[in-house]
């Protein structure tokens, strides 16, 4: 069976050493806030090309507390409308709720699944105060066109950078150096699900931005609002970046870079030689996936995905759907339901996820071609 995803596979090469520090770990006998997360939190901000790096306690916490930052630093305020792609994974939906804005729902482009920043001009009010843009699958959003916008409405720009560790937008007249995302926003949320292309042993999550201010807030808020203890200045709440998941993320961070690679060279692969007229490729016409894509999931469409999806099954090929419902049609955002978003919808409709991670065997990813090659449906 070809795993969608095998992460215990993908973790051994990371056992021995762990091992060894939790050994340390426990000598220590410090667990929570430590040394740990906070070599992590600098490890990570220089990895992304940021000055500060804030560890929480998962990706969904990351992006409510930047939101509940900035309305704590004045820069936002309950009832602001935050302009957000349709067809995110519904986390980034549920952060702005939890945080008590008002999503403003914008179609992605199909081509690329991404927000469509020429939609956003035409969903911004005098309420609008910020844009979360999404790295969705792996691949940076239009992110010079998106600041432009944010800039001449004096927006804030926040990445949801949960899916995109590590993806890089090449210099160019809006930056004059190569760039990763979590530095191309005025912050960034990221995840580090035990699926993500940097994974955690469970749930943990990071925040980068450059705002001394910002950072100063989600530090303390964090932690119970507290930035000495019993000394509490904010409404904080308890997301830590827990002393064990840190140790292991600054194991394994280093590979980030060679991992992605190789997510990248099967990548091609899958774009070079799946011939199958039956089913729409990935399109990366608005960036050179070379660098700007790594690929956390490799998302094929075809209107037919369930009868492919078995056919695959039955030949030992695991796949997964990300996602079958558009947040839009979720029972949760009843107010949403009879809303019309066709080109969201048509991607809810159609996406499958081919098996994607930096283990899969050249054997792997050439079954995996020849029997999509040979599908007949």
């Amino acid at each position: 069976m070809i795993k969608f995803l095998d992460l215990k596979k993908i973790n051994e090469p990371y056992q021995e050493q762990f091992q060894e520090q939790l050994k340390v770990f426990l000598d220590k006998g410090w667990y929570i806030l430590g040394t740990e997360v906070k070599t992590f939190e600098e490890n990570f901000a220089n990895f992304c090309g940021t000055k500060y790096c804030i560890g929480v306690g998962n990706g969904l916490d990351a992006l409510v507390l930047i939101l509940k930052a900035y309305i704590q630093l004045g820069k936002l305020q309950k009832g602001d409308e935050i302009i957000v792609p349709a067809n995110t994974y519904i986390a980034s939906i549920l952060a702005i709720k939890e945080a008590d804005l008002v999503p403003v729902l914008v179609e992605p482009r199909l081509e690329t699944y991404n927000l469509n920043p020429e939609l956003i001009q035409e969903k911004i009010t005098s309420k609008t105060k910020a844009i979360l843009a999404v790295h969705l699958y792996g691949q940076v959003a239009e992110m010079e066109l998106i600041n432009k916008i944010a800039k001449q409405n004096i927006l804030l720009v926040i990445e949801d950078a949960a899916q995109a560790h590590g993806a890089t937008l090449e210099a160019g007249s809006w930056k004059l150096e190569e760039s990763k995302v979590g530095s191309l926003g005025d912050a960034a949320g990221f995840s580090f699900y035990p699926s993500k292309n940097l994974g955690a042993l469970g749930d943990a999550g990071a925040i980068t931005t450059n705002d001394e201010a910002l950072a100063k807030v989600l530090f303390a808020i964090r932690n119970y609002g507290s930035e000495k203890k019993y000394h509490n200045d904010f409404i904080g709440v308890n997301s830590r970046l827990d002393e064990l998941q840190a140790t292991f993320l600054s194991i394994k961070l280093p590979n980030l870079d060679a991992e992605n690679e190789v997510r990248r060279r099967i990548a091609k692969r899958y774009l070079t030689e799946i011939k199958n007229t039956k089913i729409i490729l990935p399109s990366l016409s608005f960036r050179d996936f070379e660098e700007s894509h790594v690929f956390h999931l490799f998302v094929i469409r075809t209107q037919t995905r369930y009868e492919l999806q078995e056919y695959l099954l039955q030949n030992d090929i695991e796949t997964m759907i990300h996602y079958p419902i558009a947040p839009h049609k979720q029972r949760a955002f009843s107010e949403w339901n009879l809303l019309s978003f066709p080109i969201t919808e048509k991607i809810h409709n159609e996406v499958l996820s081919l098996p994607m991670s930096p283990v899969m065997t050249t054997d792997e990813v050439t079954k995996v071609i020849e029997k999509i090659n040979q599908w007949t449906y």
